[in-house]
């Protein structure tokens, strides 16, 4: 099972990653971050997706929607997409990956695959 590194180097690796850390939505705070860009805090970045990340949650439940998961949520920019996957295994409830990408250099369906991956394989 990678570490947090060994999985934010492969989140890294992924065509147009500017950034990437894995978040406690619980806290907001953010266990790792990686990332590339002096115009990026993942600091910041992980408080305020944890907002988003709590308000979709509060969402699918007063929709009865709560047996079915989040995936990922999406946010695009015009310059980048923001990828957020809330992680599912029962060690690693209550966190989730953060990953930006720029847009012109980003497969955003290659970029899915890989961070579904790393997730698969991460343990916290």
């Amino acid at each position: 099972m990678p570490n947090l590194d060994t999985a934010l180097k492969d989140a890294m690796a992924i065509d147009g990653a500017v950034g990437v850390a894995i978040v406690d939505y619980t806290s907001g705070m953010a266990l790792a971050t990686l990332g590339n860009s002096p115009d990026l805090d993942l600091n910041v970045a992980a408080a305020g997706n944890t907002e988003v990340v709590r308000a979709k949650m509060r969402t699918m439940e007063m929709l009865n929607l709560g047996h079915e998961g989040i995936e990922d949520i999406l946010i695009t920019l015009g310059g980048q997409y923001h990828l957020i996957r809330p992680m599912t295994a029962k060690s690693s409830k209550g966190h989730f990956l953060y990953l930006a990408l720029n847009r012109s250099r980003a497969n955003l369906a290659m970029a899915r695959l890989r961070l579904r991956q790393i997730e698969d394989n991460l343990v916290i």
